[in-house]
């Protein structure tokens, strides 16, 4: 006849420990004797003594089972379920990401150049701070040849390029063209860009510039990185602080970081003072430390250095 307080027991056993499982519990601990009995032989209800260890219930009017090649797992007193749920841990909060395609790999040049035709199209029409948008003259895509090796990348455009439509073409471009041109290089070998396409906005000045805010770069910077993905150049140049902040998200004084070669994504970057800074402090040792930084980019391409070209700025 079936023991009833046993039965009881069993199913009231099952049940906590099916609760177990749902609150993502997998083990239980098993005390030493329980662990002893697992490894004896399972004796049926009608030769088990009072006080044995929980085996299979037979069925009612039915010869005893044989027993199972492999024993039941024995089901000792279970710890109370608090002790035994899984700690609570903190919901992961995914970071935001600029999704750019990556372009194929080997692109032909009138697919490259296709590619960057459409891209120029979109940024053109793009309105995406309406701010810049109703203030700008032009938008200021970028210039030069898109199958070079080497680019530049500056922060924004100012009032002459807003008006011309092309990057550096005020003071401080006709100094980075003179720059290049001291390379070895002419302006319409490399290719020139900014983080930010249109000139930020100037509201109550009749002239002047002032700098990009993160927001306004962070919202540009995919035209930039698609640029950069269709070039794939070998080097950048980062002209300034803030074409470094908007590189790489991070604000370091550029005199910290001129020289010292970086990485972004997987394309080697010399930052370098801005031309603008060489306008403004004309010192001969300021001079030599933006050439030095630009031998070591002719250097890193492979790029013919004369004695004369080493020399540069070391004296009056």
């Amino acid at each position: 006849m079936p023991n009833r307080p046993f039965d009881e027991l069993l199913d009231a056993t099952i049940r906590h420990l099916e609760e177990l499982r749902e609150h993502g519990v997998k083990y239980v601990a098993a005390t030493p004797q329980s662990l002893a009995e697992l490894g004896q032989p399972v004796r049926t209800q009608a030769a088990r003594p009072a006080g044995a260890a929980f085996v299979s219930r037979p069925s009612v009017a039915v010869p005893p089972p044989t027993p199972p090649s492999t024993p039941p797992i024995q089901a000792p007193n279970p710890p109370p379920v608090p002790a035994l749920m899984p700690k609570k841990t903190e919901p992961v909060v995914a970071q935001p990401s600029l999704a750019i395609a990556s372009p194929k790999k080997n692109l032909t040049r009138a697919e490259k150049e296709a590619a960057m035709a459409g891209l120029r199209q979109r940024a053109l029409a793009c309105r995406k701070c309406e701010h810049l948008a109703v203030a700008r003259k032009n938008v200021v895509f970028g210039v030069g040849d898109i199958h070079s090796p080497l680019m530049f990348v500056g922060e924004a455009p100012g009032a002459d390029e807003d008006v011309q439509g092309e990057p550096f073409v005020g003071k401080a471009g006709q100094l980075l063209t003179k720059i290049i041109q001291t390379m070895g290089l002419d302006r319409d070998r490399v290719y020139i860009a900014n983080i930010l396409k249109c000139r930020p906005d100037t509201p109550g000045q009749a002239s002047g510039n002032r700098k990009p805010t993160p927001s306004e770069m962070a919202t540009c910077l995919p035209y930039l990185l698609e640029q950069t993905d269709l070039i794939r150049p070998q080097v950048i140049v980062a002209l300034g602080a803030t074409a470094i902040e908007g590189l790489f998200g991070k604000s370091e004084g550029i005199t910290r970081l001129r020289g010292r070669w970086l990485t972004f994504r997987d394309t080697p970057v010399m930052p370098t003072y801005h031309p603008a800074y060489l306008l403004r402090n004309q010192s001969l040792a300021e001079k030599r430390k933006v050439w030095e930084d630009m031998l070591a980019v002719m250097e890193k391409l492979g790029l013919p250095i004369g004695e004369k070209q080493r020399g540069y700025f070391l004296k009056a």
